[in-house]
């Protein structure tokens, strides 16, 4: 039996209980257990998890299905470190191009949606993984790239390719023009995590939440497509009619590469893709 399994108070008080329990297989469901139709995970941070099950809960998009929050016997969507989602059926394919366009659509539906008061505060020591990503997603976007990161120590000790990353970024960086697209909240992790089954309406597991443009988080698509899921060099391009695209995929790019800086568990061989994905950027800057 893993470690890692929910324990049996948590599936009794998710009203799960009498259910076979078995790992739940693929992306989207990181470290989670299936029972029946239902997906108990371990939540990396109470106040995301929480939003993410609430907003879940409620939302309706054009041609994507949800996982719906599981609520706990006294209401609770997240206990003791554990949330419950409705599973559904289906695998991350390179379909990348449905992807954006199922972003687009997100983010019709999310535009509504109040910024979260976590998205408001700054990443602090001792980091965990939700601090590396705010610290990362403020580098692609404050006046002077990584400034927030260097005044908590964060870049001190970084390995070769993390060294590498930091140059990148800060050669990208003098790229930036100003842009004029609006701030809302946006999903930013679309890639490998969009499931789909055949002819099936595509499905959103999770919501990750950032405040930044629509169009940005269509670009982290793209960037993580192009650097890692093998994307034809056209995917750039079929979307160019998007509002400030080139800027939006720089920013995209310079999140990913101070995430790939910052992270501890990132692995030299994930830079590569970065570095080609950027030589593509520069084309059309």
């Amino acid at each position: 039996m893993s470690s890692g399994q929910p324990p049996q108070h948590i599936c009794s008080i998710f009203g799960l209980g009498e259910v076979e329990l078995v790992v739940a297989s693929g992306a989207g469901w990181d470290g989670g257990w299936r029972l029946g139709d239902v997906v108990l995970s371990p939540v990396a941070d109470h106040a995301r998890a929480a939003w993410s099950a609430r907003v879940r809960e409620t939302l309706a998009v054009d041609a994507v299905r949800l996982a719906r929050p599981v609520r706990a016997s006294d209401g609770r969507y997240v206990v003791s470190g554990w949330c419950a989602n409705t599973y559904i059926e289906g695998a991350p394919e390179p379909r990348y191009d449905e992807v954006v366009s199922l972003s687009l659509r997100l983010h019709a539906a999310t535009a509504q949606l109040a910024r979260p008061r976590f998205l408001m505060q700054p990443a602090v020591a001792p980091w965990a993984d939700v601090d590396v990503f705010v610290a990362a997603d403020r580098a692609a976007w404050e006046t002077v790239p990584l400034r927030s990161a260097r005044a908590v120590g964060a870049l001190e000790g970084l390995s070769g390719d993390g060294k590498r990353s930091i140059e990148l970024i800060g050669q990208l960086a003098s790229l930036r023009k100003p842009v004029r697209a609006p701030d809302q909240l946006v999903h930013g992790d679309l890639f490998g995590t969009v499931l789909f089954s055949g002819s099936t309406t595509p499905a959103v597991t999770d919501l990750t939440p950032y405040w930044r443009p629509a169009v940005w988080a269509a670009g982290v698509t793209v960037v993580d497509a192009l650097s890692w899921g093998g994307a034809d060099e056209g995917l750039i391009g079929r979307w160019e009619d998007l509002p400030e695209w080139p800027q939006m995929l720089l920013r995209a790019l310079l999140f990913r590469l101070a995430v790939h800086a910052l992270h501890p568990r990132s692995t030299p061989e994930a830079l590569p893709g970065l570095v080609r994905t950027a030589e593509l950027v520069r084309l059309i800057l």
